[in-house]
């Protein structure tokens, strides 16, 4: 009968689940290419006016979308207090002289991560400012269809924030209660599940994303190769997290000399004390692989702008390796000779970085259009066709970059929540950075067809002449 309860076996096509809810339809009303959720409605209306009442157990109480965000967030609070109360409990337990020292280890541990689960927040805002302003991000990055969206970001950095920290959480209470062998296992199994989450072979957990991230990486380390825009866009917001690399270099050499949870690195001039070698040549790392791919677009296009690009990347080299001086000569050499130039060099890198930004990166010859939404809400109202939104970003990215040298100098690293904060810095500049980048990228690849058309249509002297009506149909 049409409106009634189909009988149907557990297994037949008819007869589909959606969520936790078994939905039953009829067959004589619904076409066979209709989703479960027409069918649903389809044999809802029907059963309403048949007067036939769907059984309770085919209609089983869901809880609202809006009951659900609200129980994570409460579940989250939970977490951050409880994450809160118990670290503060585990560094009042240790003696005064303890707790800097060990504060500052912990901290190297865990504030890499803690920096690059701040970039990954940031960049899933810059994905969905893309999406509202209908930059086509997907077609600039030469991204295939199974892409992340902005959510698919924020859960990833969400899964980050509850990880960091609770990690951080048990090494501060493992070592607070005297099992130090266990508190310094806590970052060697915490780094191990990243890299295993970063290069695990099998489809799950965004191959195909995690497989382009690892391949943009192979093509920023070795460019044997054309330079895309993912490959510098990357490779720039590596040299934003310099710092965040020498941090990540010195953590693992601990944990390969099993120097966690231990004074062993306190020596300054130890194989992995803030004197060594390595930290130069990884804060220096970035730099080189940009000025490399600068190098072959130069070679690719002949084009004397890259080299001009080149040469700003190399000005990060002196404010490095003359930093790192300090420990190396003596004082009076550092004071008089060294200091002076490092000075000089930071000035010249920030200036120069400053105005390749405003010309270059994000050509604000004159205001452009970011920030034009699509679909228009209150942040477009709040930030479309004001200048403060200019005079702010062009302001905080002048005062960012020169507090860079503080970043990149190893000699100031004493202070490591000064730096720690700076470092936070210099990623929302480069957040703020992202916006105009990808705009002025998008606006140059619109404006090419329009260019290549005009040139097809504009007709050549030999065609005016063959033209005997003198114009073009």
């Amino acid at each position: 009968m049409f409106g009634s309860l189909v009988d149907a076996p557990a297994n037949s096509p008819h007869l589909r689940r959606s969520g936790s809810r078994p939905v039953v339809f009829d067959i004589g009303k619904v076409e066979l290419g209709g989703s479960s959720e027409e069918a649903l409605l389809h044999s809802k209306e029907v059963n309403e006016m048949k007067g036939v009442t769907t059984p309770l157990s085919t209609a089983a109480i869901m809880p609202s979308p809006v009951l659900l965000w609200r129980f994570k967030v409460l579940l989250f609070l939970i977490w951050s207090v409880s994450c809160f109360k118990i670290s503060w409990d585990s560094v009042m337990r240790m003696s005064v002289n303890l707790r800097d020292l060990f504060l500052y280890e912990a901290f190297l541990y865990y504030n890499p991560l803690l920096l690059v689960t701040m970039m990954v927040w940031f960049w899933g805002i810059n994905l969905w400012v893309f999406a509202q302003a209908n930059v086509n991000y997907a077609k600039i990055f030469d991204l295939d269809q199974n892409h992340l969206s902005h959510r698919e970001i924020w859960k990833c950095a969400t899964w980050m924030t509850i990880i960091v920290p609770t990690s951080m959480t048990a090494y501060l209470y493992l070592y607070s209660h005297g099992e130090v062998s266990l508190a310094a296992s806590q970052p060697v199994l915490l780094y191990a599940a990243f890299a295993m989450a970063l290069i695990f072979p099998f489809d799950i957990f965004y191959l195909s994303s995690r497989y382009f991230f690892l391949r943009t990486v192979w093509r920023i380390i070795f460019p044997f190769q054309a330079i895309s825009f993912a490959d510098f866009f990357l490779a720039d917001i590596f040299t934003s997290m310099s710092k965040v690399f020498s941090d990540l270099e010195r953590s693992v050499c601990r944990m390969v000399h099993r120097q966690v949870a231990t004074i062993a690195w306190f020596e300054a001039d130890s194989v992995c004390g803030s004197h060594a070698v390595a930290i130069p040549i990884v804060l220096v790392l970035p730099y080189l692989f940009r000025l490399f791919q600068c190098l072959r677009q130069y070679k690719d296009t002949r084009e004397k702008t890259t080299l001009l690009n080149a040469l700003k990347y190399s000005t990060a080299v002196p404010v490095i390796f003359l930093s790192a001086l300090k420990y190396h000569v003596f004082p009076y050499y550092w004071v008089n000779i060294y200091r002076p130039l490092w000075l000089l060099s930071g000035v010249v890198n920030s200036l120069y970085s400053f105005y390749w930004d405003l010309t270059r990166d994000w050509d604000l010859s004159c205001f452009t259009r970011i920030f034009k939404f699509s679909r228009p809400h209150a942040l477009s109202y709040l930030l479309y066709g004001r200048k403060w939104v200019y005079f702010w970003v062009i302001g905080t990215n002048l005062i960012l970059r020169c507090t860079w040298t503080y970043k990149l100098s190893s000699h100031l690293r004493h202070n490591y929540l000064t730096v720690f904060a700076i470092t936070a810095l210099e990623i929302f500049r480069r957040f703020q950075w992202a916006f105009f980048r990808v705009e002025n990228e998008w606006n140059k690849m619109n404006s090419k067809p329009n260019i290549q058309l005009s040139l097809i249509d504009k007709p050549t002297d030999e065609q005016k002449l063959l033209d005997p009506n003198g114009h073009s149909v």
